[in-house]
């Protein structure tokens, strides 16, 4: 069981690395003249000016509030309480349009976390959106569970999200294993 462990969590990682690869639409908050390192530049950004950068590279510009989450790309406890809601009212596997949903909520927690720390929001906020992000995780875990019983039919594929494909095919293989070993005369 360590290895499979081991496999599943070295490929969580992968797919959370492709996560902040991906580009995320940000907002200049400050002017600031940006940088360059081994030979890329970052920067110059301006005041209310939108930019599309891989989320790992903006990641410090938030942080030192030189840049901000669009609005349009932010996941705050509301956010997170609906995806909950509408996960806890369906009984069937949701599909979300982004594949990447859970990283998301896993990595902009960081925001949420800050904020509290900044004094601009409560920390009943980042209550909620931990308390909403568990709901999230064990609904669709649970969901996962009684698909892995049967073969994956290509509609509920598509609604897998990168992360819950990986988990599923583990756990497929392992259910399917135990039940062989109790339904078969070997």
């Amino acid at each position: 069981m360590d290895q499979i462990e081991i496999q599943l969590e070295d490929s969580l990682n992968r797919v959370n690395f492709i996560f902040k690869n991906e580009e995320i639409t940000t907002e200049g908050i400050s002017d600031h003249n940006g940088f360059s390192i081994l030979g890329e530049s970052f920067g110059p950004f301006e005041k209310g000016k939108k930019y599309r950068l891989p989320y790992f590279i903006a990641l410090p510009f938030i942080e030192n509030n030189i840049l901000r989450i669009d609005s349009r790309e932010k996941c705050d406890n509301t956010d997170v309480q609906r995806y909950a809601i509408s996960e806890r009212d369906d009984q069937k596997l949701l599909h979300r349009e982004n594949k990447f949903f859970l990283n998301k909520i896993k990595e902009f927690r960081v925001f949420i976390e800050k904020e509290v720390i900044d004094n601009k929001i409560p920390k009943l906020d980042l209550d909620r959106f931990n308390s909403y992000s568990i709901n999230i995780v064990d609904s669709r875990l649970l969901k996962l569970l009684k698909l892995a019983r049967t073969s994956l039919s290509l509609n509920d594929e598509r609604k897998l999200t990168t992360s819950e494909k990986l988990l599923f095919t583990k756990f497929f293989n392992v259910i399917k294993a135990w039940r062989n070993f109790y339904l078969t005369n070997k």
